[in-house]
């Protein structure tokens, strides 16, 4: 082989490498270019069976969903939240309680938000001009996100005013067409406490809050964006003793599977990466979740 020839084959693998790494350097393409959390809090997968709830089911029939999605120890609210929207657990995040508002251990990484790294941020640095929401009924949500990543953050007092979330929630909606918003209610748990999980008044208020989540739909139709939009309902906990532990992971929308029941082991820290994953974001290093692919229509 000739000086030459060798020149000629080093030039080739350099241009190849150079395309190969500004290839896999582009934004992959978004799966759904909106996508709407419903989290419940206190939402145990054992309801279903018994609940009341037809668009929810029809959600589940129209999509892909797993009723094994398992919490992570101990089995409560900003625990589980901050390990569904950080990608990784206690151990790691460092929230400890159902209460935390910092962590109780020291963060493994914290980003230049100054918290443990969330979904909210992630797809805020990667897109800066995204329009991101979050909406919620309990003080203690403020702190598991990072505030400044948002485009809209609002805390309801919503045993005040019943109406009030959901009708703030469809005009954000219809107004600002979000990317992500996340709308997190302070139910069926509120009611558990006060008269029981697994109780009448338990499915009632389930059988309501299904309207609730039929409005949120709706407002995506008047909104335009709901054939271009992926919903995902889930919750943090269950309630009481192991059902507590199972939690429903519902997700429909733009091309996601109809009609798929995965029963793949699950966690509540996938979700961030699910997410994550929808809008071709890289997760950190320190994320333990995986992003449930099996859910989509294609590879993307």
């Amino acid at each position: 082989m000739t000086l030459k020839s060798k020149f000629s084959i080093l030039a080739l693998g350099l241009w190849l490498g150079f395309i190969s790494s500004a290839a896999a350097q582009q934004p992959r393409e978004w799966i759904a270019q909106h996508v709407i959390l419903i989290g419940l809090d206190g939402w145990g997968a054992y309801s279903l069976e018994k609940a009341d709830m037809p668009h929810v089911k029809q959600l589940m029939t129209a999509g892909a969903y797993t009723l094994k999605k398992r919490s992570v120890l101990p089995s409560s609210s900003a625990i589980n939240w901050a390990s569904m929207f950080m990608g990784a657990g206690p151990e790691l995040h460092g929230y400890t309680k159902w209460d935390s508002k910092t962590p109780e251990l020291p963060s493994r990484v914290v980003s230049h938000y100054g918290i443990f790294p969330t979904v909210f941020g992630l797809l805020r640095d990667a897109y800066p001009q995204a329009e991101i929401g979050y909406e919620y009924e309990w003080d203690g949500m403020k702190y598991l996100v990072e505030q400044q990543a948002l485009n809209f953050s609002k805390e309801i007092i919503n045993h005040e005013k019943p109406d009030s979330t959901i009708s703030v929630a469809c005009n954000y909606i219809r107004e600002a067409k979000p990317n992500l918003f996340a709308v997190i209610i302070d139910e069926p748990d509120h009611t558990g406490h006060v008269t029981g999980h697994d109780t009448p008044a338990y499915y009632e208020t389930l059988h309501t809050l299904d309207g609730c989540i039929a409005q949120i739909i709706q407002a995506t139709k008047e909104a335009g964006i709901y054939d271009e939009t992926i919903f995902i309902l889930t919750s943090d906990h269950g309630g009481i003793t192991m059902q507590e532990m199972e939690t429903p992971f519902i997700i429909s929308g733009k091309n996601v599977q109809k009609g798929l029941i995965f029963d793949e082991s699950m966690m509540q820290f996938d979700v961030a990466p699910t997410i994550a994953f929808l809008f071709g974001l890289q997760p950190p290093q320190v994320w333990i979740g995986r992003p449930m692919k099996q859910v989509f229509t294609r590879t993307f």
